[in-house]
């Protein structure tokens, strides 16, 4: 498992590029996936205080990839941010990317040997699914090899 987390990792990380930081990158992925989610969320979630979340969330939106901060509807004190259109494109694309990267590193795997891929995937799913905290984050399947990448 720790060579294909780290090969998935690096295949997320190339497609980043030079567009975003992989902090930024995890900060634009964990709004796309948590509309809504507060600016304290994010900084828990990525390990940062307040401020640097701040900065990275305001620069996103300065990028476009977030849309502009709004009040909560249950407490205006706190933002509720959401991925803009172009940031969740982004999203996609980097993600499609990656896939490319991991469906051409398997590309020589028969049929049989996809199949065992795919049903050891769905076992992993079923046995690691319940630990996660938040809902699974539905994504498209690779045509080249039938998963679902992972939640980075």
């Amino acid at each position: 498992m720790p060579s294909v987390m780290d090969a998935m990792r690096g295949a997320m990380r190339r497609q980043v590029g030079e567009t975003l930081s992989v902090p930024q990158f995890r900060c634009l992925k964990y709004i796309a996936r948590e509309p809504g989610c507060s600016l304290s969320a994010v900084a828990g979630f990525l390990g940062v205080t307040l401020p640097t979340a701040s900065v990275m969330v305001d620069r996103l939106v300065k990028a476009g990839a977030v849309e502009p901060r709004r009040a909560a509807a249950d407490d205006r004190r706190r933002s509720a941010l959401k991925a803009s259109v172009a940031g969740l494109a982004q999203l996609r694309q980097i993600e499609l990317g990656a896939l490319d990267e991991l469906a051409a590193a398997m590309d020589g795997y028969s049929g049989a040997e996809l199949q065992t891929v795919r049903d050891a995937m769905a076992l992993l799913q079923r046995a690691f699914q319940p630990l996660c905290s938040s809902a699974p984050n539905p994504t498209h399947a690779s045509p080249a090899i039938g998963l679902a990448p992972a939640r980075t």
